[in-house]
């Protein structure tokens, strides 16, 4: 994939692909999280991203929703463990339009007090139907049951109790703090020139005041397995097992990826698919996901099932981890699992907003952005010896961590 960027005396970044299509994408990284919040400040990340659509000292709340919906396109805003990001779809006329509101609600919110406390109800009511979602939840209380008292374990939501606490002042003081211009990336695919595409988003950019800030953040050590059942009121019994992983910058990330893929990965001729599912019948959802944060990674396999195949489907995903410490891919098994995996990331290539907010948190971490042929390189010289080393480590009995409600 060709990129170009560009820095603004400022410190934020900027990085632009173009792609021939009448529909663009842009957004801004900050590399501002959950996991930058003290303790006292839990969820307040999530709701400043929910509190700058509420109005600017030129907009009201329903000037801004209409500013991109109007001319067809979106905006819309996440918030993650490590980064918040502000992004907007449009027709490609419209990308001046979209530059400017992005940069108005970021830089100049005003957060009204009436539309502060009107969105910390919205925010408590998202985080109590989390709780009603057993599926849901478990992957938020699974983190939590491995990085325990370490910030990067604690839900992106907070709680009722901390969202309502809440003051204006508490949110300016976390953007002072974590919304530095050196911890920017405005990421751009759109079917433009990149100098004009520079010049436009300048006019918004190049006026915002230098900050510069190191991310200190609180490292995760001293990782304890641990075994928790939580009895919970529902029809089926949840479960989580799993383990650290490698971080963003740990050269087994890659191999990490296509081991996860093929545990229990999207493909429905993963491991735990076919033994749990195709096999016995014990379960409709079965998955394994592999996050990795910048000092440290997270995987973990997830079955829903009725409360009476809890224990064998527990066993069975034991076994599928076994299987894979002791008996390595064979050389048409490794083929398979390299191209299916590739092939996957080829076609979220497809998809240009989750391209360009990929490219933001990408080019906000490393300066960099790896190109295709760089990734598929580094995925086709994985081999069967670097998957069982990391297998054993991973799935070794005596470091996995599981959360079980029934």
């Amino acid at each position: 994939m060709f990129y170009q960027s560009h820095e603004f005396e400022n410190g934020i970044r900027l990085v632009h692909h173009r792609f021939p299509s009448p529909v663009g994408h842009c957004g801004l990284t900050v590399n501002a999280g959950s996991r930058d919040e003290s303790d006292d400040e839990h969820g307040l990340a999530h709701l400043i991203e929910h509190a700058i659509f509420k109005g600017t000292k030129k907009r009201r709340a329903h000037h801004i929703i209409n500013r991109m919906e109007t001319v067809g396109g979106e905006i819309n805003a996440f918030t993650t463990k490590e980064q918040t990001c502000i992004y907007s779809s449009f027709l490609k006329e419209d990308f001046k339009r979209s530059v400017e509101l992005i940069c108005d609600i970021v830089f100049h919110s005003t957060f009204p007090e009436k539309e502060i406390a009107l969105e910390k109800e919205v925010i408590i009511d998202e985080i109590n139907s989390y709780k009603d979602d057993p599926a849901e939840l478990i992957f938020d209380e699974f983190e939590e049951a491995v990085y325990k008292s370490n910030p990067i374990g604690r839900g992106i939501l907070g709680t009722p109790e901390c969202v309502r606490k809440f003051r204006r002042e508490d949110l300016e003081n976390f953007i002072r703090k974590n919304y530095s211009t050196n911890q920017m990336v405005f990421s751009v695919v759109v079917d433009m020139d990149f100098k004009r595409g520079v010049k436009i988003a300048g006019r918004h950019l190049e006026g915002i005041p230098a900050s510069v800030s190191e991310k200190k953040r609180t490292p995760f050590t001293n990782y304890s397995p641990g075994h928790k059942r939580v009895a919970k009121n529902t029809h089926q019994a949840h479960c989580m097992t799993g383990n650290i992983a490698p971080a963003l910058d740990d050269s087994r990330r890659f191999p990490m990826a296509l081991l996860n893929n093929i545990t229990g990965g999207p493909g429905m001729n993963s491991r735990l698919n076919i033994a749990l599912r195709e096999k016995k019948g014990y379960a409709y959802n079965v998955e394994s996901q592999y996050t990795a944060y910048t000092d440290t990674g997270i995987f973990g396999a997830y079955f829903g099932t009725d409360r009476e195949n809890l224990e064998k489907c527990t066993e069975t995903v034991i076994n599928e981890f076994n299987r894979l410490r002791k008996k390595k891919l064979g050389t048409i098994q490794l083929s398979n699992a390299k191209r299916q995996l590739t092939g996957q990331l080829i076609m979220s290539f497809e998809n240009k907003e989750h391209l360009m907010q990929t490219m933001g948190k990408n080019y906000l971490l490393f300066n960099r952005l790896y190109s295709s042929d760089q990734i598929f390189s580094i995925i086709d010289k994985i081999t069967s010896d670097d998957l069982i080393e990391l297998a054993n480590d991973i799935f070794e009995p005596q470091k996995l961590t599981s959360l079980s409600y029934f």
